[in-house]
């Protein structure tokens, strides 16, 4: 262990971690926009396609679940993509319900932006170490599991 992380360990955290996140968040997100964006996709309409390439169809309510958005996030977030012809929206179970879909050119937008993706991560894992980005998804997850686990038992 290093000196700095005896240290935060012996007089607890220094600094907001809000913000620390939100720093780290912009800063990997910049990243990955550099290659996502050379195929004419936002890194947030990479990831809406992808989930729904690989869950649709697929009811908004349970895509907004998913991927951990508020409903009216989600509307918002799907009308470009529709708009575009990537995604649609059919009927559901019954009248009331309606399913989301990736189109076949959803499809192959969704591989091209793959192809992009998996050159960030690549760069990142690089960048940052294996091992770093390995121990970083570790804790994550588990800070994840917590929170989710905390919000169960408040609710």
């Amino acid at each position: 262990m290093s000196r700095s992380s005896s240290s935060a360990l012996s007089h607890g955290p220094r600094g907001c971690t809000n913000l620390k996140l939100r720093q780290l968040s912009r800063a990997v997100t910049r990243h990955y926009d550099a290659y996502v964006a050379q195929t004419g996709l936002k890194n947030t309409q990479y990831s809406l396609l992808s989930h729904v390439v690989l869950l649709g169809p697929i009811k908004p309510s349970a895509l907004a679940a998913r991927m951990r958005l508020d409903a009216s996030t989600l509307t918002r977030n799907l009308q470009p993509l529709i708009t575009l012809g990537w995604l649609e929206q059919g009927p559901g179970a019954d009248a009331r319900s309606r399913l989301v879909s990736a189109t076949p050119a959803g499809r192959a937008k969704r591989a091209e932006g793959q192809r992009a993706w998996k050159q960030a991560q690549l760069a990142l894992n690089e960048r940052l170490g294996v091992e770093q980005v390995i121990a970083l998804h570790a804790l994550l997850d588990d800070c994840l599991a917590r929170l989710d686990a905390l919000a169960e038992e408040e609710a």
